[in-house]
């Protein structure tokens, strides 16, 4: 099976409740043909550098699979016709970053420094 990484965004009007259901229908989607979803991380609802379906904003979620190439077409296919979800990529990787992603280890930075600067 190979590694990738599955990032979708999802409309800005969207409860966190419903983004996780949508995380959970993906999850759902790779274990029902034989992949595995190793990591699932929400980065929260972020600005967008252009809107996109006349939206300012998404959530932004992204999924680590072990996956066969049918499996992810399976998913794809699936995030394609949801109207909930604006914006997708889904890209290759020889092996997954351990611990949290990038985004994650920006948003702890970023709490870290209001915190020093309201605590000043």
């Amino acid at each position: 099976m190979a590694h990738y990484e599955h990032v979708f965004l999802a409309r800005q009007d969207l409860s966190q409740s419903q983004v996780d259901a949508l995380a959970t229908t993906a999850t759902e989607i790779v274990e029902a043909n034989q992949g595995k979803v190793t990591k699932t991380e929400s980065w929260g609802l972020k600005n967008l550098a252009y809107k996109i379906k006349r939206n300012r904003k998404a959530h932004f979620v992204m999924l680590n699979l072990d996956a066969s190439g049918a499996a992810v077409a399976e998913l794809e296919r699936q995030t394609a016709i949801n109207e909930d979800i604006i914006r997708w990529v889904t890209i290759r990787v020889d092996e997954h970053e351990e611990g949290p992603s990038v985004m994650m280890r920006k948003s702890d930075r970023e709490r870290t420094r209001r915190r020093e600067r309201e605590g000043n």
